[in-house]
C-alpha cells in the first residue's frame, strides 16, 4: 500500500515508518518538525520506499498520487507541548484531523486515528474500557490536548457515517521507548534524565497516582493490526500492567544505578490523572494483540537510546 503518515518524524511515528516500510509499504511522512526530528527517520532518507513531506497538517494537505491508507499521528502529545501551545495543539487535532479525513475522503482511502488515554480524562471507573464516557474538565489547562483528541474521534465518526470512510480508532496509552525527546516533561524522560545525571527525580503529588507502560514495539504492532482491520468503534492499545509513579521513580533509579532519590516535592498537576490502566480485552478479541515487552526489558532499551543522546549533548 500508500500510506500517508502524519506525525511520522515523531517517537511513534518513526518506529511505525520503520515497521511499514519493512512490510514493503510506499511511505509518505509528513512531520512539521515542531515535536519531530529528522534524526528520527534519516536512516530512512534515500530509501525508495520512504518520502519526507515538511507540512503543518493543520494547512491544506496535498499529496501527489494514489494514497491506499491515512494514519493521523501528528499531535503535541506531552504536557510540556500542551501547556505551552494550547492553541496549536486544538488546531492539530480539529484542523489537521479535518484535513487529513479530507485527504482519505479524497482518495478513497482508509483512515486511522491515533487518539489517547487522555479522553478518559482522571477516570472515575477503572480500569478504562471503550465504553468509558470519561471525565474531562473542558476548560482545565489539560483540556487543550483532552478536548482535542475527543473532537478528533467525534469527526473521525462523522465522516464514517456521512462519507462512508473506513475508519478506526486507536486509543494509545503510556508509551516509551527509543526516540523519545529527553525534554518533553512525560515521567519517562523526566525519570530517566534525572537519574542519569544524579538529580533528584521530581514527583508531582503523592507519588500514588498510576500509569501503565506500553513499550514502542508492541504499540506498532498494535496499530498495524488495527490498520489490517476493519473495526470502526475505538481500540485501546497500552499495557495493563498498572504501576505507582513512586514506585516508578524507584525503579529507574534502581536501573541506572544512580545516587539520585525519588523526591515528593512537585506540586500536583492540575487534573492529573489519579490512576491510569487500559482494559485490552476488545483487542485481544478483535487484533488478537497483547504486549509482548516486559517493562524492564523495555527499560534496559530505552536506557541504552538516552544513555546515547546525553553523551551527545
Amino acid at each position: 500500500m500508500r500510506i500517508v503518515i502524519t506525525g511520522g518524524a515523531g517517537f511513534i511515528g518513526s518506529h511505525l515508518c520503520d515497521r511499514l516500510v519493512e512490510r514493503n509499504h510506499e511511505i509518505v511522512c509528513v512531520d512539521n518538525l515542531s515535536t519531530g526530528r529528522e534524526d528520527n527517520v534519516a536512516h530512512l532518507f534515500g530509501n525508495p520506499k520512504f518520502h519526507f513531506m515538511r507540512h503543518d497538517v493543520t494547512e491544506y494537505l496535498y499529496v501527489k498520487g494514489p494514497v491506499d491508507f491515512v494514519i493521523h499521528l501528528a499531535a503535541l502529545p506531552s504536557p510540556v507541548d500542551y501547556f505551552q501551545y494550547p492553541i496549536q495543539t486544538l488546531k492539530v487535532g480539529s484542523l489537521g484531523t479535518h484535513k487529513t479525513l479530507g485527504l482519505a475522503k479524497e482518495k478513497g482511502a482508509g483512515y486511522l486515528l491515533a487518539s489517547t488515554s487522555e479522553v478518559y480524562g482522571d477516570p472515575a471507573v477503572h480500569p478504562q474500557g471503550e465504553d468509558y464516557w470519561g471525565n474531562v474538565n473542558p476548560v482545565g489547562p489539560r483540556s487543550a490536548y483532552d478536548e482535542s483528541k475527543r473532537f478528533a474521534e467525534a469527526m473521525t465518526m462523522a465522516y464514517n457515517r456521512i462519507h462512508g470512510i473506513p475508519t478506526r480508532i486507536a486509543r494509545i496509552f503510556n508509551t516509551y521507548g527509543p526516540r523519545m525527546r529527553l525534554n518533553d516533561g512525560r515521567v519517562l524522560p523526566s525519570f530517566m534524565v534525572s537519574a542519569l545525571r544524579g538529580e533528584d527525580l521530581i514527583i508531582h503529588g503523592d507519588g500514588k497516582q498510576t500509569r501503565s507502560f506500553c513499550y514502542v514495539s508492541d504499540l506498532v504492532d498494535g496499530l498495524c493490526r488495527l490498520t489490517d482491520s476493519d473495526e470502526r468503534l475505538p481500540v485501546n492499545l497500552g499495557n495493563p500492567e498498572e504501576i505507582t509513579v513512586l514506585q516508578f521513580a524507584e525503579e529507574i533509579i534502581s536501573l541506572t544505578a544512580s545516587s539520585s532519590k525519588a523526591s515528593l516535592g512537585g506540586a500536583p498537576r492540575a487534573d492529573d490523572p489519579a490512576r491510569r490502566r487500559p482494559d485490552i480485552s476488545r483487542a485481544k478479541e478483535i487484533l488478537g494483540w497483547e504486549p509482548k515487552v516486559g517493562r524492564e526489558e523495555g527499560l534496559r532499551k530505552t536506557l541504552e537510546y538516552f544513555k546515547g543522546e546525553l553523551g551527545e549533548l
